[in-house]
């Protein structure tokens, strides 16, 4: 039983560990980090359990002294009624020209974070996890335009992913200066 335990654990986290993408989906090439930087807002998002019933929901990417990148997640629980934030830090698979990264929020554990498609000269993204159960629409606003949200979900669509579950955060709360 302990071998089988043993095992177990190894490939739970080797499936954490290993960078995927969704079946024909690539990484951006030519990525430039530096303007991927900045203050995100989610427009929409396939739902999880680290997201549920969150609104005004967030993320601010920063470099880190070691060159990893500094995530902060935050957003409001509508049912909980109180802000939160989470910090983590992403760190690319291959070359930083690629923008295939593994983001991490619990020691060791990492999962994909794959920008899939950029416009607006960084100013809206399309970011996939490792299979069609997570997709994240970003812009530099809250508002993304209707044209550009049309060729995210028809590529996301194209993908596989159920475009018809997708959460749409409202951002209509005043952010507070401070977040515990």
């Amino acid at each position: 039983m302990e071998k089988l335990f043993a095992a177990l654990s190894l490939l739970f986290l080797w499936s954490c560990n290993t960078q995927q993408l969704p079946k024909g989906a690539t990484a951006v090439t030519d990525f430039e980090q530096e303007k991927y930087l900045g203050k995100w807002y989610e427009i929409a998002r396939l739902d999880f359990t680290f997201e549920k019933d969150m609104d005004n929901t967030m993320a601010e990417y920063s470099l880190n002294k070691d060159q990893s990148i500094k995530v902060i997640n935050s957003g409001y629980n509508y049912k909980k009624e109180k802000w939160s934030q989470v910090e983590g830090k992403a760190k690319f698979v291959g070359e930083p020209s690629v923008a295939e990264l593994k983001v991490s929020f619990f020691g060791p554990f990492y999962a994909p974070y794959n920008v899939i498609a950029l416009e607006g000269d960084y100013q809206y993204a399309l970011v996939a996890g490792k299979n069609t159960e997570y997709l994240w629409i970003l812009s530099r606003e809250k508002t993304i335009p209707n044209d550009v949200k049309e060729r995210f979900l028809e590529q996301a669509k194209d993908l596989g992913y159920n475009i018809n579950d997708l959460v749409w955060p409202t951002h209509e709360r005043p952010r507070p200066d401070k977040i515990d």
